[in-house]
C-alpha cells in the first residue's frame, strides 16, 4: 500500500500538469484565431480577383495564380491611378510619431509626480485617469473640432497628433506611474547626494530603469495613433492628400469598383507595419528589462 500511495502524483503535480496543459491549449487556441484571419487575408491579397471569383473556397494560392499587382495598385499614387497609401502611410507615420512623442513628453513627468510626490488626493488620482476612459470618444470629438477649428489646425495633421493626446496621456501616466513606483527611492537620494538635481535625476536615473515602461507605453500609443479612425475622419475628411491610411482602408471598403483583393492588400499594408514594430520592439523591451534590473 505504501508503494501504491507514493507513486500517486500529488495535489499540487496535478494541478501543475493540468494547467500546463490547459496554458498550452489557450495559446494554440489564441494563436490560431490571430494568426489564421491574417494568414486568410494576406493569402487573398496576393491572389488575382479572377481566380477568387472562380474558386471562392480555394484556400492555397498556386504559382500562376500569384501577383503582387494588387500591392502595386494600392500603393501607387493616385495621379497614376493607384490608391495612394505609400503617402497615407507616411502621414500615418509623422501623426502616430508626433503623438508619441508629444505623450510621453506629459506623461513621464506626470507619472513620476505621481509615484513620488506627496499631495492631497495623490492616492485617487489614479482612478481619476482611468475614468477619463469612461467616456466616449464621440463626446469629445464636437468639442475638440470646434476648438481646434477656431486655432487654426483643422485639417492638419500636427493637430490630429495633439488631439490624440487627450486619448493617451491618462492611461500612459497610469502606466509608467505602476513602473515608476517599484523603483528604489535609495536610488534618488543616492543621486542628490551626488549633486543631482530633480530633473537631472529623472533623466539620468529614472529613465533608464523605467526603459522598459516607457517602451512599452510609446508602443502603446502608436498602436491607438495608428488605427484610429473616428478623430482622423472629423479632422481630415475634407483633405484627401493628408489622409492616414485607416482612412484610406475606409474607402477602399466603401469602394464600389474596388476589388476584395486590393482590399485585403491595404489591410495588409495596415497591419505589417505594426507587426514589424512590435517585434523590433519586443527584442528592446526584453534587453531593456534586464538592464533595469542589473542596475537596481
Amino acid at each position: 500500500m505504501s508503494g501504491i500511495r507514493t507513486s500517486l502524483p500529488s495535489r499540487a503535480q496535478f494541478e501543475e500538469r493540468l494547467f500546463g496543459v490547459l496554458r498550452r491549449v489557450v495559446i494554440v487556441f489564441l494563436a490560431l484565431i490571430t494568426l489564421v484571419p491574417f494568414c486568410y487575408m494576406l493569402l487573398l491579397s496576393v491572389k488575382p480577383i479572377d481566380a477568387l471569383l472562380l474558386n471562392p473556397g480555394q484556400l492555397w494560392v498556386s504559382a500562376e495564380d500569384f501577383t503582387l499587382s494588387t500591392y502595386e495598385e494600392v500603393l501607387k499614387p493616385t495621379s497614376e491611378g493607384g490608391q495612394g497609401f505609400l503617402h497615407m502611410l507616411a502621414n500615418s507615420a509623422l501623426v502616430s510619431l508626433g503623438a508619441v512623442v508629444l505623450t510621453l513628453l506629459a506623461a513621464i513627468p506626470g507619472a513620476y509626480a505621481v509615484s513620488r510626490l506627496k499631495f492631497f488626493g495623490n492616492r485617487q488620482v489614479s482612478v481619476l485617469f482611468l475614468a477619463v476612459y469612461l467616456f466616449p470618444a464621440t463626446l469629445l470629438a464636437v468639442p475638440l473640432f470646434v476648438m481646434f477649428a477656431k486655432m487654426g489646425l483643422q485639417g492638419s495633421l500636427v493637430g490630429l497628433a495633439i488631439v490624440y493626446i487627450a486619448q493617451t496621456v491618462p492611461v500612459s501616466i497610469y502606466m509608467m506611474k505602476n513602473y515608476f513606483v517599484t523603483i528604489p527611492y535609495s536610488i534618488e537620494e543616492a543621486a542628490a547626494l551626488d549633486g543631482c538635481t530633480r530633473l537631472q535625476t529623472v533623466r539620468k536615473v529614472i529613465l533608464p530603469l523605467a526603459a522598459p515602461s516607457v517602451m512599452a507605453t510609446g508602443l502603446y500609443v502608436f498602436m491607438i495613433a495608428w488605427n484610429e479612425f473616428l478623430f482622423a475622419l472629423l479632422f481630415l475628411a475634407a483633405q484627401p492628400e493628408k489622409w492616414t491610411v485607416s482612412l484610406g482602408l475606409q474607402q477602399l471598403a466603401n469602394g464600389v469598383e474596388v476589388s476584395k483583393t486590393v482590399l485585403m492588400a491595404g489591410s495588409v499594408v495596415l497591419t505589417i507595419p505594426v507587426v514589424l514594430l512590435f517585434f523590433a520592439m519586443e527584442r528592446l523591451l526584453t534587453e531593456g528589462l534586464t538592464s533595469g534590473a542589473d542596475k537596481s
